[in-house]
């Protein structure tokens, strides 16, 4: 076992004052983890282990272990933010094909209970004690996944990852910082990510495109761009799964057709996208004839990647995951977004505008694919659909469906 030492403790010198009585054991995939049992988590917690993110773990289990198959050879991990190193740990028990799994955390006393994790479970890790972007900045081109799981924004560590990232890497980005990226807060979003979100029936997409064309924008400096694997809105959280590639041609070419911009209107919810960074936004809604609202920079291209998600699946038949059933609804959903244009409707939302009721969410389905349109279910909203119908047919089809 590795430890980078900070200048006053080495990693067997990290006192660990509980007792077996103030430790809790849980087991998690083919792990048992001790921790300090808290009754509250939070940022002050001494050592940070989240129940709730279990799924969050289950589902990078399976995006790994896909991306480990698709580059076929070793892959060598770094989890920047370790906590207890359960998640560090079971990459390195449940993946095939793994190499080197670094854990960093900033705090000793996470290390030291990332250490008794890692001999309780027989697994060697290296653990370091740095400040997660010295982490990254000492350790240019040493990792094949970089896997960034903070408590609030992933932003200012996102310039480190993408120094270091090598082709053919793959980033993976947890943002909780959601109130921000869904636009209940402007401010913070232009000071965290550039950007400007809006507080739209389909903000969580939008959350998860600001976070990716914030993204792209940081590797375009190093020349390297994004293909996006899978990504998900879930409870309290943004994540996103991101195969590097490289390469300056290819880069311009990439943002060229993936950033851009949504223009909005709030009155009738058109909506449409704008290519490029530089691109005019128009000021009129061509429908209602309103004014229309910008949000982004963002990322406007693809989201969900069908074949990597495929994958991903076949992959949980042989994973033992506790939350393998919503793992799978999770995946068949974003399977089935993968062909869908940006952005959802919200049924209610929209009957509201209407003033009309809601007719049954399948029937409505149903009615879109008879009249020749392409219609899918959502993860984002159980009452949303994608759909290449505007929002003026689809208004029509429901005021139809009222007859």
């Amino acid at each position: 076992m590795i430890y980078q030492e900070n200048d006053y403790k080495t990693l067997d010198e990290i006192e660990i004052n509980y007792t077996e009585d103030e430790l809790k054991i849980i087991e998690e995939g083919n792990v048992r983890i001790k921790f300090p049992d808290f009754d509250k988590v939070s940022s002050d917690a001494p050592v940070f282990y989240n129940p709730r993110m279990e799924f969050n773990r289950d589902n990078s289990i399976l995006a790994l272990q896909a991306y480990q198959r698709e580059v076929d050879r070793q892959i060598n991990i770094c989890d920047l933010f370790g906590g207890s190193g359960i998640r560090g740990i079971r990459y390195k028990k449940e993946i095939d094909g793994v190499g080197d799994v670094y854990i960093n955390d900033i705090n000793p006393l996470a290390n030291g209970f990332t250490k008794i994790n890692a001999e309780l479970n027989d697994v060697e890790v290296n653990i370091d004690q740095r400040e997660a972007n010295i982490e990254l900045r000492n350790n240019m081109g040493q990792f094949d996944v970089i896997d960034i799981d903070p408590f609030g924004t992933p932003s200012p560590f996102l310039d480190s990852a993408c120094y270091n990232l090598k082709r053919d890497s793959l980033l993976c980005v947890t943002a909780t910082d959601t109130s921000c990226l869904c636009g209940t807060y402007v401010e913070p979003c232009i000071r965290k990510y550039n950007a400007k979100s809006y507080k739209s029936e389909y903000c969580h997409e939008n959350g998860i495109r600001i976070l990716a064309g914030f993204t792209a924008l940081t590797l375009a400096k190093y020349q390297k761009y994004i293909e996006i694997k899978m990504s998900h809105s879930s409870e309290h959280y943004m994540r996103i799964y991101m195969k590097v590639r490289k390469g300056s041609k290819a880069c311009d070419k990439s943002l060229k057709e993936n950033i851009g911009y949504i223009a909005h209107c709030k009155h009738c919810l058109h909506r449409e996208p704008v290519k490029g960074l530089a691109g005019s936004i128009p000021d009129v809604c061509p429908v209602c004839g309103e004014k229309l609202i910008g949000i982004g920079p963002l990322w406007i291209g693809p989201i969900q990647n069908r074949e990597f998600i495929e994958s991903m699946i076949e992959i949980a038949d042989e994973k033992n995951l506790n939350t393998k059933k919503q793992v799978l609804k999770l995946l068949n959903l974003c399977k089935d977004e993968a062909d869908a244009p940006l952005s959802y409707y919200n049924i209610h939302d929209m009957c509201r505008v209407l003033k009309i009721s809601a007719p049954k969410y399948e029937k409505i389905i149903g009615h879109l694919r008879e009249k020749g349109f392409t219609a899918a279910k959502t993860h984002y909203n159980p009452i949303g659909i994608k759909t290449n119908a505007s929002n003026t047919e689809l208004m029509q089809i429901l005021k139809e469906m009222q007859n």
